[in-house]
């Protein structure tokens, strides 16, 4: 129908009506929009005096939702909602869809100022919502509100990629991030950590705007400090100034790193120890190696408390999987008040103090 007919259509339905009542309800399809509805000049809200309560609307899947349209001008007679939904195709239904079950239609066009519409169950995730308010002199005009609807995830995990048991050091792995079933794909961050550290945030590509199940990859080199950390990741879902004051957050579970490194030689290559002091000397590594020590090519002990002929090369045989490694530690034991060296210096500086002091 154009929009001359519908105009007639309206003024016909209102003289009618204005005799028996001062509220008018139609059962008929918002028309469609007007090729020349604005009057030229006038600033925006002039031309089209409408207000949306909320402005944009944020609401998650299955939520109750109440709207609010107003026209401030008294020239504009009839005030309505029009919905239509998107198909998958990417297409408009009609304006007169039939509604399903649990999604309640809008309420008839009024001759109210206001037209409140009450939905208990938003269950509909491609949606559009425009109010429109026509006069009886040609004019019409309408306003869009932006809605967006999400849903919290399923769920979220974490694991590695086509890997499972320990890790090496050094080695190259890829850790993976799996939310399901959320929506809007495209409004989802992802934060990988490690302990309290993040590690990296990566955004969805993923336009789909109703429920879909998204990937997340993050490629890692563990180190050997890295062993017993925990690995998790953290979904996001960003939804703007008018969504919740906090975003909606949801964490994975944590999995424990195991880092397997190789045997590493815990003290000095050339190793000072006083005479009576433990002589201390490990060889480190995950898992841990069978160390042997030897000195002059017999196995020994290293003493709890070193002498002076404690001193001398020892060398560590570290038996780790299927690997040999060797590590050579040259051992010096001082007296057990330092070395004659070591005295004469602190006597001739206390020499040259006591000289100073006399001179004074």
């Amino acid at each position: 129908m154009t929009t001359s007919g519908w105009t007639i259509t309206l003024l016909l339905l209102s003289l009618s009506s204005s005799a028996s009542s001062s509220h008018l309800y139609i059962n008929t399809p918002a028309p469609p929009p007007a090729t020349s509805a604005h009057p030229p000049g006038g600033s925006e809200q002039d031309r089209c005096p409408l207000t949306i309560s909320p402005s944009v609307l944020v609401i998650r899947f299955g939520d109750p939702v109440t709207l609010n349209c107003s026209v401030n001008q008294m020239e504009f007679e009839i005030l309505g909602w029009e919905v239509s939904l998107v198909t998958k195709s990417g297409e408009k239904e009609r304006p007169d869809f039939v509604a399903p079950v649990q999604f309640k239609g809008p309420p008839d066009p009024t001759m109210e100022r206001f037209l409140v519409w009450k939905v208990e169950r938003m269950t509909e995730w491609d949606i559009n919502l425009t109010c429109f308010a026509l006069s009886l002199q040609w004019r019409q005009c309408s306003l869009k509100l932006p809605v967006l609807v999400y849903k919290l995830p399923e769920a979220v995990s974490i694991s590695f990629v086509n890997h499972t048991g320990p890790l090496l050091e050094g080695r190259q792995y890829t850790l993976q991030c799996d939310v399901q079933d959320v929506a809007p794909v495209e409004n989802l961050t992802v934060t990988f950590y490690k302990g309290t550290a993040a590690l990296g945030t990566l955004q969805a590509k993923n336009c789909v705007t109703t429920p879909a199940t998204e990937v997340f990859t993050l490629t890692i080199r563990p180190h050997r400090d890295d062993d017993g950390v925990q690995y998790w990741c953290e979904a996001k879902l960003m939804l703007g100034p008018n969504g919740p004051r906090h975003p909606p957050v949801m964490t994975s579970e944590k999995i424990t790193a195991a880092v397997l490194f190789d045997p590493q030689l815990i003290c000095p290559t050339k190793l000072q120890v006083r005479e009576g002091e433990r002589l201390s000397c490990e060889v480190r590594g995950n898992p841990p190696p069978f160390v042997t020590w030897y000195r002059n090519g017999e196995v020994v002990v290293l003493p709890a408390r070193a002498h002076r002929e404690d001193a001398g090369k020892y060398t560590a045989l570290a038996r780790w999987l299927l690997e040999l490694k060797n590590f050579t530690v040259e051992v010096e034991v001082l007296g057990g008040h330092g070395s004659t060296n070591s005295c004469d210096r602190y006597f001739l500086l206390l020499v040259v103090l006591i000289q100073i002091i006399n001179c004074m």
